[in-house]
């Protein structure tokens, strides 16, 4: 069998090389579990996958909330991305939804997570987003779905950083294009 591999997996050098000033740190973290919920956020549902998670579903747009482990952003009026650890297993929230009630789909193998964090975490991003990335407005806590490099991602604000999280098949582009972004940060 051979070794699985994370999409950005040959860029780990590339990522630590530029981490190393500790104006930025760019590093994946692969093979996080990524699970896509769909509810009635009014409904029972709700609270029940909500409580299998330990932390209710955010219902503010573009926010994102914690427990240990897991982060829940929000995606859309009835619509969640659940980020857990590798192994996270979502049998409790398919449960929650049983009888039609909503949808759990895991969505792992569609994306990777990249974290882009550091004093200039910020100044990076804003080169390639069309969003306001100011802490006064897209502060730790925040998520949107949008364009970074013209490539659709969900990025999420964290007390740390960043974590972009990219579509496999673009995770390579979007690697190449930080890495570039990120050398007038690193002279």
């Amino acid at each position: 069998m051979a070794e699985r591999r994370s999409p950005a997996a040959a860029f780990a050098d590339r990522f630590e090389a530029a981490s190393a000033s500790g104006v930025l740190e760019l590093a994946e973290i692969p093979f996080l579990t990524h699970v896509n919920v769909r509810v009635d956020p009014a409904g029972q549902a709700a609270e029940e996958v909500g409580a299998a998670l330990g932390v209710p579903l955010p219902t503010e747009p573009c926010t994102a909330a914690g427990s240990g482990e897991l982060t829940v952003a929000w995606l859309g009026p009835d619509e969640w991305l659940v980020i857990g650890p590798e192994g996270f297993r979502s049998e409790l929230l398919r449960k929650a939804v049983d009888g039609g009630q909503g949808s759990v789909v895991d969505v792992s193998a569609q994306r990777t997570t990249l974290l882009v964090a550091g004093p200039k975490a910020r100044d990076l991003l804003s080169h390639g987003c069309t969003i306001d990335l100011h802490p006064s407005v897209f502060g730790p806590g925040a998520c949107a779905q949008t364009t970074l490099a013209r490539t659709q991602v969900v990025l999420l604000a964290r007390e740390d950083g960043f974590l972009v999280l990219v579509r496999s098949s673009f995770a390579g582009y979007l690697a190449d294009w930080l890495l570039d972004a990120a050398t007038e940060y690193l002279r």
